[in-house]
């Protein structure tokens, strides 16, 4: 499908100064199911749409467990999320193991970058097809990031990815000045509208969708099936009363159509038209 005399391996610069596999690998996160992050100054949530590979398949996880203070969702090759799952748990031990305390959430993020960033330097490497949305609490706050396979990485107030994320991150564009005091609930909230926005096949419900949630008194924690479905009730009857109240523009007065309007007072009469 993308096929061209530049692409053969990542260190193949084309005369564009472009590196297609890392492309290949960016387009392969857009076209992965959305997921959606958002932080306030003491919670973050994680939330993310669950896609079937067919009628008679599960659902694919895309939410991962790092450690008690921190927690991924990913975007893409789920394969690729899993390899850098399992070395971001291995770093969370090490470092607890030797400075018996939880691992800082940039300083891992940092990590996951440089390993990124080394596949795009190596011939006989590719990048990871998968982004990161790193959701943690550490001594310093609660942090949101974000990663992609080119090796950057970027600290956001919200953030989407996915297939038809724009719609979410447009979303979250109109509300983010507001999730700073936000409280947990009203934040899975706002994660929940968000990932409606870009849900695509049928409406958003307890079995399509996951969130996770981790804070300052909150071990990361991942809310699916029975634990999310009043969150999603909530949301609907939200939308149902904000139907409700939406105002309705009164009918204009049909009565006098077709007549000649009043004289002034004090006025002429009008001189009638000629036939």
């Amino acid at each position: 499908m993308f096929r061209n005399q530049y692409d053969t391996d990542v260190v193949t610069w084309s005369p564009a100064g472009r590196i297609h596999q890392i492309e290949y690998a960016m387009e392969a996160v857009k076209q992965g199911s959305a997921a959606v992050g958002l932080q306030s100054k003491d919670y973050v949530v994680l939330a993310t749409l669950k896609r079937a590979a067919s009628e008679l398949s599960a659902y694919q996880r895309k939410l991962f467990k790092i450690d008690d203070h921190m927690g991924i969702a990913i975007a893409g090759l789920t394969a690729d999320g899993r390899v850098l799952s399992r070395y971001m748990r291995s770093e969370c031990i090490s470092h607890r193991f030797v400075y018996e305390s939880p691992l800082n959430v940039g300083r891992l993020v940092t990590q996951i970058a440089d390993k990124s960033q080394v596949c795009t330097q190596r011939s006989w490497k590719r990048p990871y097809g998968v982004g990161l949305l790193v959701g943690g609490y550490d001594a310093t706050g609660a942090h949101l990031y974000y990663t992609c396979p080119s090796g950057n990485y970027f600290e956001y107030k919200a953030m989407a990815m996915g297939a038809r994320s724009q719609a979410a991150k447009t979303y979250l564009e109109r509300k983010f000045e507001t999730f700073e005091d936000c409280s947990l609930d009203e934040l899975i909230q706002h994660a929940l509208f968000a990932l409606k926005e870009s849900c695509t096949e049928g409406d958003l419900n307890s079995k399509n969708c996951s969130v996770a949630v981790v804070g300052i008194d909150r071990a990361f924690e991942t809310l699916e099936g029975d634990a999310i479905q009043p969150h999603i009730a909530a949301m609907d009857s939200e939308d149902s009363a904000a139907m409700e109240t939406v105002d309705v523009p009164a009918p204009e007065a049909t009565e006098g159509v077709g007549e000649p309007p009043a004289p002034a007072a004090g006025g002429d009469e009008p001189a009638p038209m000629e036939q």
